[in-house]
């Protein structure tokens, strides 16, 4: 009963994000993943333009993208993919695409009903990612959902929670 009610909320939340924006990928140009290192007082002085400078450990920062969403180059099985930061979503679900480039293997026809979105049934397939990396963070044998359609991954709090905290301050969110 629980998997059931888990499986509807992403399948909900995944549905709601793909279906409420342009179907088409940003260009990378508007999008900006920015890892930044320790920054120890003397590189502090240094660098009094960038608002990044006042972070004193390791976080990842991204822009926002023209869309008004977050995107972040993660690492699936060794693969880059770019993902939609989805703070609202309980799960990690992957394109076919996407889940194809970092190898995570599919059924032909995904048909099995992994829950209900506007149009209806939406189909897919429970996966697991082997290992998963964004920016100090990383995460093995994290479950995820491979979805039949749509072209957008997203990154929800199953692995979000690894960070110690989200934050947005105008068109920045900092992983930290």
């Amino acid at each position: 009963m629980l998997r059931a009610y888990l499986v509807i909320v992403i399948v909900i939340g995944v549905a709601a994000s793909m279906l409420s924006h342009a179907p088409t990928r940003p260009s990378p140009s508007t999008d900006e993943v920015r890892i930044v290192q320790p920054v120890s007082a003397d590189s502090e002085a240094a660098e009094t333009s960038d608002s990044a400078a006042m972070l004193d450990d390791r976080a990842v920062q991204l822009q926002r993208s023209g869309n008004g969403h977050f995107y972040a180059d993660v690492e699936i099985n060794g693969t880059q993919v770019h993902m939609l930061i989805d703070t609202g979503a309980t799960g990690i679900a992957l394109s076919r695409e996407d889940a194809r480039k970092a190898g995570i293997a599919t059924s032909i026809g995904m048909n099995d009903v992994v829950g209900q979105g506007a149009d209806g049934n939406v189909h897919g397939e429970f996966v697991t990612i082997d290992r998963l990396s964004l920016g100090s963070e990383t995460a093995e044998q994290m479950p995820a959902l491979v979805l039949n359609s749509g072209d957008q991954s997203l990154l929800g709090q199953s692995f979000l929670q690894k960070f110690a905290s989200v934050e947005i301050r105008g068109d920045t969110m900092t992983l930290r």
